[in-house]
């Protein structure tokens, strides 16, 4: 059987590929999909891949599996690992950090100011995949961005590094890198002025950095020899995938509930109202990662947020006994119950984490309101993937009740929002396709939600 496009997702315990024909037609079609656990152990991710490409051949139930194309996602071996450096954290720190982590990235540590030997310390110790470099808006400060580069071009590591800072460091920055064998990758200002982000350009060159530089899990070299489209971070994927919906539907927010991390990414400008006592700028699409937040590998961290006497008076279930005989797949009545409750646990925190709230100030003339975080009070759609949301009984019922549950002063969705499931859990894949095939891509996102195609 031929087809046309496969998807590979390489998590960090599953492989998932995906498989879509008649992308080339205004109806395109998602026909299978195939899994296999992820082989970085083994030392080759190639072994996990190929084990789901025949999988997905035994559900199709065909001799053998040929392709036009094969996209793939990665997160496997901890996903795209950063650094970033800045200046002042609330200015041109933060927006390279929205900028990384919008990309996909797993940011493992953020300096403000010029490099301790503490930092140095701890860059060597991560070995991150990326290193970026921003710091000064456009024609001011230089020295802590000269000073950080100077640095890390010291450290004995092959490491890529993208520059986002001020724009009249440029040609300092490329002397400095000129007689190394770092690759040096300069992208626009992400804090040109104050309070304006320019993000955008330095998240599409950490996606194309990535896939240049697979080298993050053992046997990617062999993938990329198998995959002959882009290859980029799976929580990157599902941005793209957000953005996309967004233009079709309006302003929205993607949960993504694994088993390591719960990813909450908002696309939304936000409200007028609230635009105009914002106190520093949000990005219109932004993502968080909460890394404590997983329902399998980091089960105990909720559980322990819930608190164990009340999960046991709420469910009457020998929590002990389930935590102890606990599999990434539940199987059980009790099981499934215990994931869904964990499930809802780790989705109002990441949307409490995530979302923005109004505060107070008093001075001479009275007290005065400001906002400040993410304001999400005009989403309209609420969309739930990763393995969680798609594959337990009750997503969409797990999603309405947190956001049912509003706290005061929050910017949080409104009960009207619509809840939309990824029904077929390709959404991740569907943001690398997207790349590509953007429209074949939206229609199967909509099919996947049940969504009506809309005409322009």
């Amino acid at each position: 059987m031929r087809i046309d496009v496969l998807v590979a997702e390489i998590g960090s315990t599953t492989t998932v590929v995906n498989a879509f024909q008649n992308i080339h037609t205004p109806c395109p079609k998602f026909i299978g999909q195939g899994q296999f656990p992820t082989t970085v152990l083994e030392g080759d991710v190639n072994i996990g891949l190929q084990g789901a490409v025949e999988d997905l051949r035994k559900h199709l139930n065909t001799d053998t599996i040929e392709y036009n194309e094969m996209l793939a996602t990665s997160s496997a071996a901890g996903g795209l690992k950063m650094t970033v450096h800045g200046l002042v954290y609330d200015m041109t720190v933060r927006a390279a950090k929205e900028a990384a982590l919008g990309a996909g990235a797993i940011i493992h540590n953020i300096t403000a100011g010029k490099l301790r030997r503490t930092d140095i310390k701890k860059i060597m110790e991560i070995k991150p995949n990326i290193i970026l470099i921003a710091g000064g808006v456009d024609y001011g400060e230089r020295d802590t961005a000269i000073y950080n580069a100077e640095k890390i071009v010291e450290l004995d590591l092959d490491i890529p590094i993208v520059y986002a800072g001020n724009i009249e460091n440029q040609e300092e920055i490329k002397e400095i890198f000129l007689n190394t064998d770092k690759k040096l990758y300069m992208i626009e200002n992400v804090y040109p002025k104050i309070d304006q982000l320019n993000i955008e350009p330095t998240r599409k060159v950490i996606q194309d950095v990535f896939e240049e530089h697979i080298i993050h899990a053992a046997g990617m070299t062999k993938v990329k020899d198998m995959v002959n489209g882009p290859i980029i971070p799976t929580p990157g994927a599902v941005m793209e995938a957000s953005k996309l919906l967004k233009e079709a539907l309006g302003d929205l927010i993607t949960f993504d509930v694994g088993g390591a991390t719960t990813d909450l990414h908002s696309v939304t400008e936000g409200s007028e109202e609230i635009n105009r006592i914002l106190i520093s700028p949000e990005p219109i699409a932004k993502r968080t990662v909460e890394g404590d937040l997983g329902v399998f590998v980091n089960m105990l961290n909720i559980v322990e947020i819930i608190g164990k006497e009340k999960l046991y008076k709420e469910m009457e279930l020998n929590i002990d006994k389930i935590v102890e005989t606990y599999s990434p797949i539940p199987k059980t009545s009790e099981e499934i119950a215990f994931v869904e409750r964990l499930t809802l646990e780790a989705v109002m925190v990441a949307l409490e984490r995530h979302a923005g709230k109004l505060r107070y100030l008093y001075g001479p003339g009275g007290k005065t309101t400001v906002a400040e975080g993410k304001d999400l009070s005009n989403v309209k759609y609420i969309v739930g993937t990763g393995g969680a949301l798609t594959r337990l009984p009750n997503g969409k019922d797990i999603l309405k009740k947190a956001i049912n549950k509003n706290k005061e002063n929050m910017l949080l969705p409104t009960e009207e929002a619509e809840i939309i499931i990824d029904n077929y859990y390709i959404m991740a894949s569907l943001g690398v396709l997207a790349k590509r095939y953007p429209e074949a891509a939206l229609s199967l996102m909509q099919q996947s939600m049940g969504i009506s195609q809309r005409e322009d």
